[in-house]
């Protein structure tokens, strides 16, 4: 099973307590670790989070650099538990625009980890879908024979995706949002969709276990029809 995440409301759920938008991307990276140990223990078998878009460097210059500094730390404090925990650590992605420093962390993060034979986690950072897809399409050229899986490979050169993944099952998204913002768009076109009203900050194990059921009792028939039906 492949569950993807739209980490969203961070900087809302610190605006309303009077707090800086920092205060909530590192309410938020607290989240991260709740859901990635549910997901663990849920048997999910990849969890792709989406940590920071392409669009985001838009934002103002001191809440970037807060967030890039929060994913370095991130990187440093949580890779032992996720080797300990036998979880895969992937980041996917650009890596044109990130510094040399937060690179090395990456890397670093992803040798370390790639020995786990458990879920693999995959983060993506300074992703685009639409950019994503642009690439792949320009890498395969007039190529008329190409398979949907032959694409997808180009997908993982382009993302830096280090495994082979499945298609997404379920697509999460938090803040009280109803839309995708160029978020794996090939890899969910049959994905099961779940919004939460609730700011990233506060989806927590419950909520996250309250999507998984909510997947579990839709009926997916992929074009085709259901069993009752036939």
């Amino acid at each position: 099973m492949h569950v993807a995440i739209i980490m969203d409301g961070n900087g809302r759920w610190a605006t309303q307590r009077g707090l800086p938008r920092t205060a909530g991307h590192i309410e938020g990276a607290k989240a991260v670790r709740a859901v990635v140990e549910t997901a663990a223990r849920a048997n999910v078998d990849t969890l792709t989070l989406y940590a920071f878009s392409s669009a985001n460097w838009s934002r103002p210059t001191a809440e970037i650099s807060a967030l890039m500094r929060l994913f370095g730390q991130y990187l440093f404090t949580e890779t032992r538990r996720c080797v300990e925990q036998s979880i895969r650590l992937n980041v996917i992605g650009r890596r044109d625009r990130l510094s040399e420093n937060l690179l090395r962390s990456i890397e670093q993060s992803e040798k370390s980890s790639a020995a786990g034979s458990g879920m693999l986690l995959r983060l993506a950072v300074d992703y685009s879908s639409q950019h994503s897809i642009l690439r792949a399409a320009q890498r395969a050229g007039r190529d008329a024979d190409l398979s949907a899986d032959a694409y997808q490979r180009l997908l993982n050169e382009v993302d830096h995706c280090a495994y082979s993944v499945s298609a997404v099952d379920l697509l999460i998204r938090t803040g009280n949002e109803r839309r995708l913002s160029d978020f794996l768009l090939w890899e969910s076109a049959f994905a099961e969709l779940h919004f939460s009203d609730c700011l990233w900050p506060d989806f927590n194990e419950q909520r996250f276990q309250c999507a998984l059921d909510d997947y579990g009792g839709r009926q997916r028939r992929f074009g085709g029809l259901s069993a009752k039906t036939l």
